[in-house]
C-alpha cells in the first residue's frame, strides 16, 4: 500500500493525492495549481501518473483547487467513477463549467494575439466537451457519515469537513490480503462556529492523515471582531462617498458576505438602502445551489431560513452579464461591490479593481486567502502601483484585510481537530511551505506525532 501526493506538495494548490492498495488505484481530488505563474503552468505538466489506471476519484469539494483539473484527467484516460456529495456535485457543475469556458477563452484571446506575432499558442487545459465528459463521471452521490465500496479492497466514508457548501474529510479503510491501513484525508476543514454550515466532524481514528496546513502557523481573528471590521470598512468608506470593492470566492464566501451584509442591514449597523451588487455568474448561481442543499446547514441557519431569505436585500443586485457589469463601473461610490475571483487573478474584479484601486474615496477589502504570485497578495502586502490589463495603477484606495472570515480553520482549530488519537504518520499538505507547514509540523512533532511533509510524486509505503 503507498500514497502519494501529486498536487500541494510543500505548496497551497493544486490538491491531487493517490492511494494505491494491491492492484487498484484511487485519486483523492485533482484540483489546478494557482498563483504565480510559473505556478499556472504546472496544470499543463504531467500528473505523475497515468489517469487511464485510477479506478475512481473521491472528491472532497468543488473549488478549483481540488476540483480543476478533473476534466483533463478525463480527456487523458480517466474512466472511473467520480463519488462526492451531492452538493458537491452541483457545485462542480458551476465550477467545471466555469473553468472551460475561461480555458478556451483564454486560449481563442492567446491565439489571435500569437498570430499577429507569428508565434504558436498552447491549446486550452480543456474544453467545454471535456467538462460536460467529465461531469458524465459522476455517480449517485454519498451522504455524511455513509460507508461505500470504492473498489475492491478500498472503503471510503465521507465527513462533514465545514469548508464550503458539501466539503467533505474521506476516510479510506484499506484492505491488501491480510494488510489491513486507513487513511483519512482532511481536505479542506472549516472553522467552527460559523454561520450557514456544520461543524466540522473531528478526525476519527486512523492510521495515517493526510492533513491540511493553510494556517498552520496562526490562528484567526475572532469572528464576531471580523464582522464588526466588515460593517466599519463599509460605513467609513460610504461617509467618505467611495465604492466598497469587496474581492469574493464564488462558493461560500460570497454567500456568508452577503449574509452578514443582510444582518447588518436588518440590524441597523449599515445603511438599509445601499446598493450591493453581486457581480459574478458564478457566486450567482452557487447561491441558489445553496437554497436547495439545507441538508449542510447548521441548526440557527436552518431556523433563519423557515422565516426569511437570508442573502436577500433590499437594493442586492445580481449582475448576470458583461453589460450588467461594465454598467456598475459608471457608479463613482455610494455600491458596495462584489465579484470574483477572489485572489484577483481573473475575472470582472479586476475591472472594479482598474476603476476603483486609484481612488482615496475607495476601499478594497479582501476577506479570504491570497496566496503568493496573485494580484491579490501584492496589494495586500502593500504595493503602491500594479498593473491591470497592461496599465499602470496607483494603489490610493484603503486596504482592508479581514482574515475572520476565512473558511479554513486555523492553527489551533486543526489540531482540535485532529484530536490526541495516536498516529503511524501525519502527512501535511496545502499549505505555504516556510509558513503554515512547517509550523504546524513543529507543533505536532512536539506532541509526539510522527510527522512527514511530502514531496511531489513521492511514494510513501503506508507500513
Amino acid at each position: 500500500m503507498f500514497y502519494s501526493c501529486h498536487g500541494a506538495a510543500k505548496q497551497v494548490t493544486g490538491s491531487c493525492h493517490l492511494v494505491r492498495c494491491g492492484d487498484k488505484q484511487v485519486l483523492i481530488d485533482c484540483g489546478m495549481f494557482q498563483g504565480s505563474r510559473e505556478e499556472e503552468q504546472a496544470n499543463a505538466e504531467p500528473f505523475g501518473f497515468d489517469p487511464g489506471r485510477i479506478d475512481a476519484l473521491l472528491l472532497t469539494h468543488a473549488h478549483l483547487d481540488h476540483a480543476g483539473r478533473i476534466p483533463r484527467l478525463v480527456r487523458e484516460g480517466f474512466r472511473g467513477r467520480i463519488l462526492a456529495t451531492s452538493a458537491t456535485r452541483d457545485l462542480a457543475r458551476i465550477v467545471l463549467l466555469d473553468a472551460a469556458r475561461l480555458q478556451e477563452e483564454d486560449a481563442a484571446r492567446a491565439e489571435r494575439s500569437s498570430r499577429r506575432r507569428g508565434e504558436s499558442v498552447q491549446p486550452p487545459l480543456f474544453t467545454l466537451d471535456d467538462a460536460f465528459n467529465a461531469l458524465e463521471r459522476f455517480s449517485d452521490p454519498v451522504g455524511y457519515g455513509d460507508t461505500v465500496s470504492v473498489v475492491p479492497g478500498i472503503q471510503a466514508r465521507f465527513l462533514d469537513a465545514g469548508h464550503i457548501l458539501g466539503s467533505a474529510s474521506i476516510l479510506l479503510n484499506l484492505q491488501d490480503g491480510d494488510q489491513a491501513r486507513s487513511i483519512l484525508f482532511s481536505g479542506d476543514l472549516g472553522s467552527p462556529g460559523r454561520p450557514i454550515l456544520r461543524d466540522p466532524t473531528p478526525a476519527p481514528p486512523a492510521d495515517f492523515v493526510v492533513m491540511e496546513s493553510t494556517y498552520g502557523d496562526r490562528d484567526h481573528r475572532a469572528l464576531p471582531d471580523s464582522v464588526d471590521e466588515l460593517y466599519e470598512a463599509v460605513n467609513s468608506t460610504l461617509k467618505r462617498g467611495g465604492n466598497v470593492i469587496i474581492p469574493t470566492f464564488a462558493l461560500e464566501r460570497a454567500q456568508e458576505v452577503l449574509y452578514y451584509l443582510h444582518q447588518g442591514m436588518r440590524q441597523d449597523r449599515i445603511p438599509a438602502r445601499t446598493p450591493v451588487f453581486l457581480d459574478s455568474p458564478m457566486a450567482i448561481s452557487a447561491t441558489e445551489v445553496f437554497r436547495r442543499h439545507p441538508e449542510c446547514f447548521d441548526d440557527e441557519f436552518t431556523a433563519v431560513l423557515r422565516n426569511e431569505d437570508p442573502f436577500a436585500m433590499p437594493n442586492l443586485r445580481f449582475s448576470h452579464d458583461s453589460a450588467d457589469s461594465m454598467a456598475i463601473n459608471r457608479i463613482e461610490g455610494g455600491a458596495v461591490i462584489m465579484a470574483g475571483s477572489g485572489m484577483c487573478n481573473g475575472g470582472r474584479i479586476r475591472h472594479h479593481l482598474r476603476h476603483n484601486l486609484w481612488r482615496e474615496k475607495s476601499s478594497i477589502v479582501f476577506v479570504g486567502y491570497a496566496a503568493e504570485g496573485t494580484l491579490a497578495r501584492r496589494i495586500v502586502n502593500g504595493a503602491r502601483r500594479v498593473q491591470i490589463f497592461g496599465e499602470d495603477i496607483a494603489v490610493n484606495a484603503k486596504i482592508w484585510t479581514i482574515n475572520g472570515f476565512s473558511a479554513h480553520a486555523g492553527r489551533d482549530e486543526l489540531l482540535a481537530w485532529l484530536g490526541q488519537n495516536r498516529r503511524r504518520g501525519v502527512f501535511l499538505v496545502h499549505g505555504e511551505y516556510e509558513r503554515g507547514m512547517q509550523a504546524l509540523a513543529t507543533c505536532l512533532t512536539g506532541k509526539g506525532f510522527t510527522v512527514r511533509l511530502p514531496g511531489k510524486h513521492e511514494p510513501i509505503l503506508l507500513d
